[in-house]
């Protein structure tokens, strides 16, 4: 799963969102790529030509183990 950024110039990341405010994201890296391309193109081409970075395609990794242990929901401890 990816997601894309950008940064405000004063170094702010923040996700890019949908019309519905929702966080977009996307299974493959290069739909992230084309996505960030079609809506910052000007962004993603000053990068190429005048260096420094305001638009990036961040990886989402899953927490698969679930460290460390929640506590189950009105225990108030450790399950």
């Amino acid at each position: 799963m990816f997601k894309i950024e950008v940064e405000d110039g004063h170094g702010i990341w923040t996700d890019v969102r949908g019309s519905d405010g929702a966080i977009l994201t996307f299974e493959r890296e290069e739909d992230a790529r084309a996505k960030l391309a079609e809506l910052f193109p000007i962004l993603v081409q000053m990068e190429k030509y005048a260096g420094g970075k305001r638009t990036r395609v961040i990886r989402i990794l899953e927490d698969e183990d679930d460290w460390p242990k929640r506590p189950a929901a009105g225990s108030g401890r450790p399950g």
